[in-house]
């Protein structure tokens, strides 16, 4: 785990003078070292040299307690053992809430719901594995972290409903570790409209609400990425206009390539580009491509329903899930996620050479689609590992190095490989600061 090659002081400083761009252009025999990197070093080496990052994974506080937590071999995505593992230094949990109703009683429950994700999240890295993780706010101090061998954590907020009407909590969640947070979530929220608008074609606001647009400017001033994965597309647009900083999507990808409204257009993409903000490629299989992954879950999902079967276990479509109460809903998905573990390997030999899944190749499509767009200063990498995300060939965290040495396949240098994997993003993290500190300096 620890990180002190040459290629990560490189990539590092260069995030922290602010030269990306320009950096690239030193000198030929430089620049021809970089090029032939992927080719001398082993995908390997390569992978453990450079400072990876996922912006997007998502949390269960049940799994955060000091009985049931991440120093042990869970079943979900992430643990400590699978980011050790698969070489995966940084990672940005997600204090997710989902959409519910515009009032006071919503507005609290889903304040508490955030306030628990936060306070998972320090416990982990103060009291239960302080010696393997630990929280970061700032790049410098996720590259500190990594020095010591230990996984950088960092904050992220999906979806502001928690905030009610109260735009002091920006400040809160701020000092709570909060870097980055979208203004909705699947649903409409007090600050914007939803992608999931597109469904049934009724919006809100058209875009951002008058309260969404005081939020653009608060966040601005605090220093808080704007996201704009979830939110719609008229919405995020007017994001792009207000915002004095740059953005990112932390978990999205290319619409051109599969036309879902989770993924963003051409013409997002472009006014990302001009912003200076960063899209962070989503490896979630039904956003990478639906039609493929449709019929590879139906016939993973014949083979799902004959070993319940076996077991007793009654499969549940989604919605229904979503409809139990909380213990039950645990205790179902707890159910499920052992069945699925248990299945895998039948699944793997009866259904994918017949139906291949979405995989690492699909997921580095985006990722080449997005570079040919808008540039590769502009594109990094997100799993949405334990909230749907996942595809073949990286499928938890422990498999993280497939995603590097694709994109050695693809020809993209050591340099360009560090720049998706962290690079890119951190740049914004220091712009988006430096923002917030002119806009204090100029309120006097």
């Amino acid at each position: 785990m620890l990180k002190k090659s040459k290629l990560a002081v490189c990539i590092m400083t260069a995030v922290l003078v602010a030269c990306a761009p320009e950096s690239r252009e030193v000198s030929a025999s430089a620049e021809k070292e970089m090029a032939e990197a992927p080719k001398t070093v082993s995908p390997a080496e390569l992978h453990k040299n450079l400072l990876t990052m996922d912006t997007h994974v998502d949390l269960d506080v049940s799994n955060f307690t000091a009985e049931h937590n991440y120093t042990h071999d869970l079943q979900t995505q992430v643990d400590l053992g699978k980011l050790e593992q698969g070489g995966l230094d940084a990672i940005w949990f997600s204090v997710y809430t989902g959409q519910g109703e515009l009032s006071e009683a919503g507005y609290a429950a889903a304040l508490e719901n955030a306030l628990a994700k936060f306070d998972a999240i320090h416990r982990l890295t103060e009291e239960i594995a302080p010696e393997r993780i630990g929280l970061a706010t700032t790049p410098e101090q996720v590259q500190s972290l990594i020095a010591e061998g230990k996984v950088a954590a960092l904050i992220g907020v999906e979806n502001a409903y928690p905030l009610g009407t109260d735009l002091s909590l920006v400040q809160d969640f701020y000092d709570r570790g909060a870097r980055y947070m979208s203004l909705a979530h699947n649903g409409h929220s007090q600050f914007a409209d939803s992608n999931t608008g597109e469904s049934d074609d009724v919006w809100l606001y058209n875009g951002l609400s008058d309260l969404g647009r005081e939020l653009i400017a608060e966040m601005n001033r605090v220093g808080i990425i704007i996201d704009l994965s979830h939110p719609s597309k008229a919405a995020n647009l007017e994001m792009l206009s207000l915002s004095k900083a740059p953005v990112i999507a932390s978990h999205s990808s290319a619409r051109a390539l599969n036309d879902v409204s989770r993924n963003l257009d051409d013409e997002e993409l472009l006014a990302i580009k001009e912003n200076g903000g960063v899209v962070q490629t989503v490896a979630f299989a039904s956003y990478l491509n639906t039609e493929k992954y449709n019929a590879w879950r139906d016939k993973a999902m014949e083979v799902m329903a004959r070993e319940a079967q076996k077991t007793g276990f009654q499969l549940l479509d989604w919605k229904a899930v979503g409809q139990l109460d909380y213990a039950a809903r645990h205790d179902y998905m707890d159910k499920f996620m052992q069945l699925r573990a248990e299945v895998a390997p039948m699944i793997e030999k009866e259904v994918d050479p017949l139906v291949p899944p979405v995989d690492v190749q699909d997921f580095v499509d985006h990722i080449d689609y997005l570079v040919k767009t808008i540039g590769i200063e502009h594109v990094g990498i997100s799993s949405d590992f334990d909230g749907g995300g996942g595809i073949s060939g990286w499928n938890d965290a422990s498999e993280t190095g497939a995603v590097t040495e694709e994109l050695i396949k693809r020809g993209y240098t050591a340099e360009e490989i560090g720049q998706l994997w962290s690079g890119n993003l951190m740049r914004v993290m220091n712009e988006v600061q430096a923002v917030a500190e002119s806009l204090t300096a100029a309120a006097g």
